[in-house]
């Protein structure tokens, strides 16, 4: 990963684990407290029930005339005082602050109950139990571990997550890097020829044809490469579509590309009939200059280009390196490229295949390696 796709992943993650851990330190502080609640709650009923049946076996003992039977209880000490608070039954319990009805006292929670009313003497019924003590250990250990656990689970979805949603942007800046690449490289072509030329005509002093073509080549080609940049990154929709002739259109990007075409020693057949379009002119010259420099680029010197306008379609066939059967699926994605033969930056044929979509025309493209490419526009 480079420095910008390493920033935005610690980013991604550290946003996704700072929030996720807060939220889940909150969640589980929340289903603590409420389960503490709920405990403590529930453990002041447990014990005053317990205080209830052994008010009533007073009662009833009392009534009865019977010998009472303090009845024990698993999880609980209970122990019963007269008015003096002297121990009558049960054991010694931890101190007894007798002026509350229940309190804790760590790790003991203590209820006082007066509902016995004085019955065999006895004026209180004091019970303690550590139970819900425990219990509380036992969920906060849970809670812990459950948030341990979970946090783990939150790190390993973190990870998984930051690579599934970064992998499209570390896809797309491996792309502009080598779309940098091939832009330096295709840049460095023409603006070298440009020097040299340059020069050439500064040392003879004279005017050479064959120097001022070279320049005007390196020129265009630098003019192609400035105008499928501007498509790519600026807006061309303001441009209003018009009525124009598309076979003038194809002459004229014919006669751009003479000098180049001339260079490579390419004989060029044209066959046209008159065909109208509404189309903007920008993206008409743009269509056919794509498809023209891409059918004189992959022509080795001495081949021959066919193009043929008719009034709904245009083809150019040429006798070039051809493209691999495997690849024609890919050709119309940006930065694509089907062969190394003539470097390029793979957007022409995104371009092409940009403005058929908009004009709702359809392309075909058949081609075999060695041996050429037909491309067909129906309009």
């Amino acid at each position: 990963m480079n420095n910008l796709t390493k920033r935005s992943f610690y980013s991604f993650i550290t946003l996704y684990l700072v929030s996720s851990f807060i939220f889940l330190t909150l969640a589980s502080y929340w289903f603590f407290t409420a389960q503490v609640s709920t405990e403590m709650s529930s453990n002041y009923h447990k014990m005053n029930n317990m205080a209830n049946k052994v008010t009533a076996d007073v009662i009833t003992a009392d009534m009865m005339n019977t010998d009472f039977i303090l009845q024990k209880f698993p999880t609980a000490q209970v122990s019963l005082y007269d008015k003096d608070k002297v121990l009558q039954y049960g054991t010694t319990l931890t101190t007894v602050d007798f002026n509350q009805n229940y309190y804790k006292n760590d790790p003991t929670f203590t209820l006082i109950s007066t509902s016995v009313g004085g019955h065999l003497n006895i004026h209180y019924i004091v019970v303690q139990s550590n139970e819900c003590i425990s219990y509380i250990a036992k969920l906060k250990n849970t809670v812990f571990y459950t948030a341990l656990i979970v946090g783990i689970m939150i790190i390993l979805i973190a990870v998984l997550l930051s690579y599934i949603f970064l992998k499209p942007i570390k896809d797309k800046m491996h792309e502009i890097e080598e779309f940098i690449k091939d832009t330096t490289h295709e840049l460095n072509t023409p603006i070298s020829a440009l020097m040299m030329s340059t020069s050439r005509v500064k040392e003879k002093k004279v005017y050479d044809e064959n120097i001022i073509t070279n320049i005007s080549i390196s020129t265009k080609q630098l003019y192609e490469i400035y105008s499928s940049l501007t498509f790519l990154n600026f807006d061309t929709s303001s441009e209003e579509p018009q009525e124009l002739m598309f076979d003038k259109v194809v002459e004229d990007s014919i006669a751009y590309f003479n000098e180049l075409i001339q260079k490579k020693n390419i004989s060029l057949e044209l066959t046209k009939e008159d065909c109208q379009l509404l189309i903007t002119p920008s993206k008409a010259k743009m269509l056919i200059n794509n498809l023209l420099s891409n059918a004189i680029k992959y022509s080795p010197p001495n081949k021959k280009i066919t193009i043929i306008i008719k009034q709904s379609s245009f083809v150019i066939i040429d006798e070039g390196i051809g493209i691999a059967k495997e690849k024609l699926d890919t050709i119309f994605q940006p930065y694509k490229r089907a062969s190394s033969y003539a470097g390029g930056f793979g957007i022409g044929l995104n371009i092409v295949d940009t403005i058929v979509k908009e004009y709702n025309y359809t392309i075909n493209i058949a081609s075999k390696e060695n041996k050429g490419t037909t491309v067909t526009l129906d309009f």
